[in-house]
């Protein structure tokens, strides 16, 4: 984070005090959730998917990580990759008894169709 003449460069960006935040509690799932999407806005999306995956693979997997990392794939157009983390992450949700999040995926990988990119 380099100074130059204006303060407003001085100032850490969103991604930057977020990783403050998770250096001092690297296992917090909303601090990593927010990080991955804000790799996602830089355009850092190998990094993105991967904080996302490593939510999903959690002890108790983080259910909001598999949506966002399905709409991820989807707009890169790796539609095969995007249904397969929503399969997971409908079975994830409906064992976590979270039916809103299971319902919001079922219509999102419906929404996809038959398309194979």
């Amino acid at each position: 984070m380099a100074c130059r003449s204006s303060i407003i460069c001085c100032m850490p960006t969103r991604r930057e005090k977020i990783e403050a935040m998770l250096a001092e509690e690297p296992a917090d799932e909303f601090l990593r959730y927010s990080l991955a999407m804000e790799l996602d806005k830089e355009g850092r999306h190998d990094e993105s998917l991967a904080q996302l995956g490593g939510l999903q693979k959690s002890a108790q997997p983080y259910v909001p990580a598999f949506f966002m990392a399905a709409q991820q794939l989807a707009r890169l157009r790796r539609i095969d990759e995007a249904r397969s983390v929503l399969r997971d992450g409908i079975e994830e949700a409906r064992r976590q008894g979270n039916a809103h999040a299971a319902g919001e995926m079922s219509e999102f990988l419906a929404s996809l169709g038959s398309a194979s990119l």
